[in-house]
Order: structure tokens, then sequence, then C-alpha cells
């Protein structure tokens, strides 16, 4: 693996070694994404949620990502039921029922880790615990995808024609991407797209999947906030994401939980 190069698209491509950095950074991010998940409860405010998240990653010798980045002063994004993604926490209290997406960023030793999942309050619609099942196997689909020689365009393809199959949508304004010993880099990895299509994938490359899969159709605004993106429709929405390093035959996770799934 040439540990130096990085791609005509601008894609770096990590030495080997570079793997144990981020696999550290993404077990932290995942932990705490375990650890909040009992607090997850009907009462309990989103900000609270936050709280603990920020009292966290400062105890596991961890950075936020997420603090000061862009003005954002919030160890986390937390995203209730029609929020797409980029939910601002605060003193809002979950109700029974009510779906969350909660994306935490670590930085360890100089490297990201970045993950996200969906908790429940109380106990889900039959809908809602159906979009958290497809939004989780579309990005298990997306990953399948990922190894040398395929492109980034055959992981959209894989996410889209899964979750279409499924009569939902995909979101389009948001993607995942390339990331390391930086927050946000090349590629912009789409969850949608037509196979073949895109910079090819190479070993070494470290990027996240993170699709967002709405109910209804895949529509999305800003809010006044310039973070909060929600559907439209106000349909509900689902996001679910991992950050992945790509091998010689395929990809590792970097941030594995066996809590990731809550069903």
């Amino acid at each position: 693996m040439d540990e130096s190069r990085i791609t005509r698209e601008g894609i770096r491509i990590h030495a080997r070694e570079d793997f144990a950095g981020m696999h550290k950074a993404g077990r932290v991010a995942a932990q705490i994404l375990d650890e909040v998940g009992p607090l997850v409860e009907p009462g309990v405010s989103t900000g609270a949620l936050d709280d603990f998240i920020r009292r966290r990653v400062g105890e596991l010798q961890a950075t936020s990502a997420t603090i000061g980045y862009r003005g954002y002063q919030h160890a986390s994004c937390i995203s209730v039921n029609h929020v797409v993604c980029h939910g601002i926490p605060g003193e809002k209290l979950l109700q029974d029922g009510d779906i969350l997406n909660i994306d935490v960023t670590v930085i360890v030793d100089g490297w990201y880790g970045d993950t996200s999942r969906m908790y429940v309050a109380g106990k889900a619609p039959i809908k809602a615990q159906r979009l958290i099942q497809v939004t989780h196997d579309a990005l298990m689909k997306g990953i399948e995808a990922v190894r040398p020689g395929a492109t980034f365009g055959d992981i959209g393809a894989a996410i889209q024609t899964y979750v279409e199959g499924k009569r939902m949508s995909v979101v389009r304004d948001f993607c995942g991407h390339g990331l390391g010993r930086t927050f946000h880099a090349p590629p912009n990895v789409l969850h949608f797209g037509r196979s073949g299509k895109g910079p090819v994938i190479e070993e070494g490359m470290f990027f996240t999947i993170e699709p967002m899969v709405n109910l209804g159709r895949p529509d999305t605004k800003v809010l006044a906030d310039d973070w909060t993106a929600v559907t439209r429709d106000k349909s509900l929405s689902a996001q679910f994401e991992h950050s992945i390093g790509v091998t010689a035959d395929g990809c590792e996770i970097f941030t594995p939980s066996d809590l990731f799934f809550p069903g």
C-alpha cells in the first residue's frame, strides 16, 4: 500500500498502521453511544443527553470534534422524529414513541471517530420500528459493497435499491465523507447512485457511510438555526453511521458495537 499517495480525486490512501489509530478513536465514539442508550427515555431532555456525552468524552481522554466546529457548541447532534440530521440538543423533552439519532465524533490521538445510531424513547410505533430496521439494513448493504476495485457508485446503488424496494426514500442532500486525521475530507459518499460510477475504491481509504432514510419523500430543508435539517413533508427520518477503512478484500468497521442496532 502506498502510504503517501492521494488519488486524483483528492482521496488519501492511508498506511496499514493508521488503522490502529482509527480503531481506537472509533471504539471511544461507539462506547459513548453504548453508554448513553440507557438514558434515552420519555421525559429526558436532549440537552441532558448531550451533557452526559460531553462529560464522557472528557473522562475518556478524548476531544469532541463538534464543539467549536463552525460555531457549533455541543458534543453531539440529536435528531428527533422528522429531524433528518444536525439536530441541536436543548430543553426539548422526549415523548413516548419518539425515535432519535445521536451522532458523536471524537478525536483520540489526532484520529477522528465518527458514528451515529438510532434510539427509541419508550416504544416506537410499528412504522417507526420498520424505518429503523430498513435504515440499519441499508447501511449494512452499503458496507457489503465496499472492496478494492468497486466504485462509490456501487455503495450508493446498493443503499438506494434496497431502500426504495421497501417503499421509502434516501435523502440526497447529505452524504458520508472521508476522514482520518481530519473531520471531513474527500470523497463525498453518496447514498444513491449507479453501479460502476464514481471514484474507484482502493485499499487504505477511510470514510463514513451514513444513510438517512425517510418514510416519505427525500426532500429536506434547513431551519433558521442553519443546522437542523428536517423532512419537508414532516415524515419520520432515521440514520445509522459507521466509519470504515478499506482492506485488501473488503473493509473494517472502526465503530462496531454489539448495541449498535436497537432491535
